[in-house]
């Protein structure tokens, strides 16, 4: 019999209707259950678009901050609980990594990356950033531990992340690790997205820098 697309996508089938109702009964009784689950009143985040859950592969990235655009300013407290506010560095070069949580083995590979290669941003004239919504003593603690040289931010509550727009992993459940370039007028030059790949970041943003 041959295909015919209208038949297929707009006519249900009369064979497949009654499983079809039987499983639409099924996940409403679900929907309906009263959960004992120490989980209750949670929903699952939906499936996020497409480029967004290959972002992490592909380093492309979409969100509110963009290439070419300059990011609203921030004031967050360092590892020390001292406010810094991101147009302190403006007339260099800025490096502003978000990153999930202190002491988890990809972002303490990424801080340390970071920290053998410091000396090729400071050669570069550049300032590195890292964000993440620990707070100050955290990000004391981890900068102390291994000897981190450069600012830690607290960004508790998240609230520059969602303002930057920097996707998440992993269905919406683990904060994303984004990287953005700044030029010395504060514009956007590049964004690199890996989640997986930590050490990548570091690599990444030495190239642009070095083109600047």
């Amino acid at each position: 019999m041959a295909f015919t697309p209208a038949t297929a996508c707009c006519k249900p089938s009369l064979a497949l209707a009654p499983r079809a109702a039987s499983s639409r009964a099924q996940a409403a009784a679900l929907l309906c259950t009263p959960s004992t689950s120490a989980f209750r009143g949670l929903r699952a985040a939906p499936a996020p678009p497409r480029w967004r859950r290959s972002a992490a592969s592909t380093g492309i990235v979409c969100g509110k901050v963009s290439k070419g655009s300059v990011p609203p300013n921030f004031t967050l407290k360092d590892q020390n609980g001292k406010p810094v506010s991101l147009n302190k560095f403006k007339g260099k070069p800025v490096v502003v990594y978000f990153y999930p949580a202190d002491e988890t083995p990809g972002c303490t590979k990424q801080a340390c990356a970071f920290r053998d290669s410091y000396e090729k941003f400071k050669k570069a004239g550049a300032e590195v950033i890292g964000i993440s919504g620990d707070d100050a003593a955290s990000h004391k603690a981890f900068a102390q531990k291994y000897r981190l040289p450069f600012t830690l931010l607290s960004d508790e509550g998240n609230r520059v992340r969602k303002e930057w727009g920097v996707p998440a992993d992993l269905f919406g459940t683990l904060p994303g690790r984004q990287t953005y370039v700044l030029d010395k007028q504060g514009v956007v030059q590049y964004i690199y997205n890996n989640q997986f790949q930590p050490e990548k970041h570091i690599g990444e943003t030495l190239k642009i820098l070095q083109s600047l």
